[in-house]
């Protein structure tokens, strides 16, 4: 797991609204294609997103945001 306690509270709060817009996208992307290894690389995708933004949600909680 990524140290994000070296992120200021506004750089933890950016990365979370980017995460959470490319999170959207992807899942938007995903389902305008088709194909095996398309979705697969989509799904590995949308997971290490997800992944880093539920950290980064962990931290803020952390922080008493």
């Amino acid at each position: 797991m990524p140290d994000f306690s070296r992120l200021s509270d506004s750089e933890l709060a950016n990365r979370i609204a980017v995460l959470r817009d490319n999170l959207r996208q992807l899942t938007e992307q995903a389902a305008a294609q088709s194909g095996a290894a398309n979705e697969e690389r989509m799904a590995e995708r949308i997971e290490t997103q997800s992944k880093e933004l539920d950290d980064l949600l962990r931290e803020q909680q952390r922080r008493g945001q």
